[in-house]
């Protein structure tokens, strides 16, 4: 059996680098986005390399970061350009091999092994390659591991950050890694770590040399496992990009500026998230089966309810399936403070249950979506600013 060669690209700093190349007048800034720029007690939830410089780091507030960084601009997160950039990114790696995993949006393993004779390029070659053309494409870096399993890969790409490519070899792996700290490693959180290390089990090669049995007392068949890849015996399979799983559910949601307190306001801002989640929809090829309503008051009061619903990724359908939902629950006598809407029970669209209630009316959801990948976006006609805060926007 031919040894695989596996890459592993990470985009640097991907949330504040999206932003820093999608606005200009932010280069050589220092640059984090952050829960709330509003408020000091929000969090910062990434940072560009300028700011990383200044000791500003994940998790800290923006009260801490400013202190030792006075001029670092705030940004709230635009979850929807980091996904489009994301899919992007995915088409750019598909020119290499089909066997495209994705780890969260800014990470992904590529499978070039039977790329390098078509290529005629070595693993390290094609990296070098992606890192210029992700470059030169999108504003953005990526570091890539280069190396015989995911979990290696994985490993180079942390190695050497921004942008840079690592090999680790079967040759070298040990010597390369095995002095890394076990929290290194994808799967050891920090209740495991804190757990090991009180055994003085400190570092990758530390926890190789431990008996097995321990291993699967404390973690399962999976610290064996782990082990296994560790010595490089387990060789993990990248998944072809086109036989990935559904995604349990989509949803997105948002807290207003202001209550609303008007069933045509509900409308609008319900519209606005059915169009979002409608866009993700269709991208993953799916159709909801059930629709989830949660609406909460300006008293922190959450009502939700869920309803089965007719197999669509349709805006429209969507948006009036959401509004039967709020005015069975809702009855406009209390003023909404922040709303959320989530698709679930997702089945292929290619494959579903027509019924006679079927009709042949052509959804405009897809054409709206091939029109703002190409042209941009398709802005409501109504005036959505009124009550979207885009700070406290998300999404899962």
């Amino acid at each position: 059996m031919k040894e695989r060669v596996i890459l592993h690209s990470d985009v640097n700093n991907f949330f504040a680098s999206v932003e820093c190349a999608s606005k200009t007048e932010l280069k050589n800034k220092p640059v984090a986005v952050t829960g709330n720029p509003e408020k000091r007690t929000g969090i910062i939830l990434a940072k560009n390399e300028i700011a990383k410089n200044y000791g500003v780091s994940t998790g800290q507030t923006i009260g801490e970061a400013k202190v030792l960084c006075p001029d670092l601009v705030c940004l709230p997160p635009h979850y929807d350009l980091y996904e489009e950039i994301s899919l992007k990114l995915h088409e750019l790696y598909l020119t290499y091999t089909n066997f495209v995993e994705p780890l969260g949006l800014d990470e992904c393993w590529l499978d070039v092994t039977d790329s390098l004779l078509i290529l005629n390029k070595s693993g390290k070659e094609i990296a070098d390659e992606i890192r210029a053309k992700v470059k030169e494409n999108f504003g953005l870096t990526v570091s890539v591991g280069v190396s015989f399993s995911k979990i290696f890969a994985k490993l180079g790409s942390d190695m050497k950050k921004p942008d840079a490519t690592t090999e680790i070899s079967k040759q070298n792996f040990k010597k390369l890694t095995y002095n890394l700290p076990l929290n290194s490693i994808v799967g050891i959180g920090k209740r495991l770590e804190k757990r090991f290390t009180s055994i003085s089990i400190k570092t990758i090669g530390d926890f190789v040399s431990l008996e097995d049995d321990y291993l699967k007392h404390v973690m399962g068949i999976n610290g064996i496992n782990l082990k296994k890849s560790l010595l490089g015996e387990n060789i993990d399979n990248v998944t072809d990009y086109f036989s990935l799983p559904l995604p349990k559910s989509i949803g997105n949601g948002t807290t207003t500026i202001q209550d609303i307190i008007y069933r045509k306001d509900i409308e609008k801002v319900i519209f606005f998230l059915a169009e979002k989640i409608s866009a993700r929809m269709i991208n993953h090829n799916v159709y909801a089966n059930t629709l989830t309503l949660s609406l909460k008051t300006n008293k922190l009061k959450r009502i939700a309810k869920g309803m089965k619903i007719m197999p669509t990724n349709s805006v429209k359908d969507l948006a009036k399936y959401a509004m039967e939902i709020a005015d069975k629950i809702w009855n406009y006598d209390y003023p909404i403070r922040a709303i959320r809407l989530r698709a679930s029970s997702l089945t292929s669209a290619n494959y579903y249950q027509m019924t006679f209630f079927d009709n042949n009316k052509k959804d405009y959801s897809k054409a709206i979506e091939t029109i703002n990948n190409k042209y941009g976006k398709i802005q409501l006609a109504s005036n959505m600013e009124k009550y979207l805060n885009t700070s406290k926007h998300s999404q899962e």
